[in-house]
């Protein structure tokens, strides 16, 4: 990745999307570990004291209980307040900063063919979308916040110790710092590439599964059941060694902090003891040293966790780097009506161009139809209009426009959302207004449950041309000012056709439609007829003239 990590897109949005709120969690991460760790060390101290001063009487009445008792009441609760602040602030500012994230890749995964991008490879995709964004979720909560914690805590621990004794202390926040990060880097450094195995692993499990239970039908009939289970048996097992070697890692690391920790609490008892028997320091703040030494360490073990997830983070900030940095289609301005001014296209993932320098023109109110063979590039127009995909050279402009084609896509939910995909604010009445417009009104009516009839998946529970009918409904709701209908009834009886052309008719008035048809009762609907053969306009006829109706002719009949 050529640019920085300081430079990502996606790392200035995790962390300057809530920068209050994000230097506030690491404030308070940092101020309950140096809460704990004072509460010990003022907890030992006051014991230590207290037995020391009950030894003569008149050091015991002297002795003020009173103050180390609230100190140490006050940062147990304190310690509580700031666990639980932390908690919501950092999670809150995280959540926050992840939604919008979310929010800006799906509005990138909505430009031209990168839609068709998600549809060629919906479980990688899918994938990026959601383990990838939450991967983030560990970078500021497990790894930079805990550094920050840790940081603090050495820096602070050492503070204390030096107003005991200046070079202790130097000497103690030097050695947490050195030797608690230098573990943490040699974690992080051994475990990026088992954790970026581990989450490549995981989307290859997923990706295996779906094709398994998606195609088993024809892994069956192909008698490739037994050889796809092989292969995801094959990276499960990857995973389980990817696992261990992650766990095993992680085991280490924690014998090395303890370790460490162990060598930290020795050396600060020694010094400790040595300044006692030169008493520059009384045994209760001697006490204090060694139980500040005692935790020291802890914050610097937190970073464990983040180590080991470093690989995952990483991996998936260098592959959501090229979606963040994905920039809108560069079009002419719109100017009411659809232009498309010297425009070649191909396929998504193809070079190829399959439309060839087509200059259209549909003024507002106007209806055109595409005509010619299969393969000359209507449908490729039509996507164009639509935004779906990118001109490889010319320039598109127009207003919003919906697409209506053949393929009805309706969802696992009930009537009402199912119809409020295009207009999620409708309230019933222009829902059944359209219902009725589209001749399914009676039939939702009859329904027990009205608009919320639930649906199955892929609108299980109508007949074709129930579906159809509504997916004409949704079109009513859709406030676009320009339609595009591909052979959008091709798959419809005579009768039914005829019946949903003609609603159509009716609620296009003033709306522009662009049609790609071979078939002539679709084509009536026109005023003007294009065809294209190989990827250009060869012919362009207007309704009254001979030539219009020969052109008529010469489509298929019903």
């Amino acid at each position: 990745m050529k640019t920085t990590l300081l430079r990502h897109p996606l790392l200035r949005q995790l962390l300057l999307g809530q920068p209050r709120k994000m230097l506030l969690g690491a404030a308070l991460s940092a101020l309950t570990v140096v809460a704990g760790m004072a509460l010990l060390g003022l907890s030992g101290w006051f014991i230590t004291a207290t037995s020391i001063a009950g030894l003569a009487s008149s050091t015991a009445l002297a002795f003020d209980v009173f103050a180390p008792s609230a100190g140490i009441r006050l940062l147990a609760i304190g310690r509580t307040g700031t666990r639980y602040a932390e908690r919501l602030v950092t999670h809150d500012a995280t959540f926050a900063a992840l939604a919008a994230i979310r929010v800006h890749l799906f509005r990138r995964w909505s430009l031209p063919a990168a839609g068709n991008r998600l549809l060629r490879q919906p479980a990688r995709m899918l994938f990026r979308l959601t383990a990838d964004i939450d991967a983030l979720e560990a970078l500021y909560l497990r790894l930079l916040v805990p550094v920050c914690t840790a940081v603090c805590a050495a820096l602070l621990a050492g503070l204390a110790l030096a107003f005991l004794d200046l070079a202790l202390g130097v000497v103690f926040a030097a050695w947490l710092l050195t030797s608690g990060g230098a573990i943490a880097w040699l974690v992080l450094r051994r475990a990026r590439r088992h954790a970026a195995q581990r989450s490549r692993g995981v989307e290859k499990l997923r990706s295996g599964a779906i094709d398994l239970v998606a195609g088993q039908t024809d892994l069956v009939m192909a008698g490739r059941v037994a050889a796809q289970c092989q292969a995801l048996a094959q990276i499960d097992q990857s995973l389980a060694a990817t696992d261990i070697a992650l766990q095993r890692l992680d085991a280490n690391a924690g014998a090395a902090y303890g370790a460490v920790g162990s060598l930290t609490l020795a050396g600060v008892l020694l010094a400790a003891a040595a300044l006692v028997e030169q008493q520059q320091i009384g045994v209760p703040a001697a006490a204090l040293a060694v139980l500040l030494a005692l935790t020291a360490m802890e914050p610097f073990a937190g970073l464990r966790r983040g180590a080991l997830e470093a690989g995952r983070m990483l991996l998936a900030l260098r592959r959501l780097h090229p979606r963040a940095e994905d920039q809108p289609m560069q079009s002419a301005p719109a100017t009411g009506g659809l232009h498309l001014e010297q425009v070649s296209a191909c396929h998504t993932g193809s070079q190829a161009a399959i439309v060839h320098g087509v200059s259209l023109v549909v003024a507002p109110g106007e209806k055109v139809a595409l005509i010619g063979p299969s393969g000359a590039g209507k449908s490729t127009l039509l996507a164009l209009a639509a935004r779906e995909i990118a001109p490889l050279s010319g320039t598109v402009s127009g207003p919003r426009a919906c697409l209506f084609t053949q393929r009805t896509e309706l969802f696992q939910d009930s009537l009402r959302d199912n119809l409020r995909l295009a207009d999620p604010v409708a309230d019933d009445a222009r829902l059944w207004h359209a219902l009725q417009a589209a001749g399914l009104a009676q039939e939702v009516r009859a329904l027990a449950q009205g608009l919320d009839t639930p649906l199955g998946e892929g609108g299980l529970g109508l007949s074709g041309g129930q579906s159809r009918r509504l997916a004409l409904a949704r079109l009513f709701l859709h406030d676009a000012p320009l339609w595009l209908l591909d052979e959008a009834t091709e798959a419809l009886n005579a009768d039914t056709a005829g019946d949903v052309l003609r609603r159509l008719r009716e609620e296009s008035r003033g709306r522009s439609l662009l049609i790609a048809t071979h078939l002539r009762r679709e084509a009536q609907l026109a005023d003007r007829l294009l065809t294209l053969r190989h990827g250009r306009i060869v012919g362009d006829v207007r309704r009254g003239t001979p030539e219009f109706d020969q052109a008529l002719r010469g489509l298929r009949a019903d």
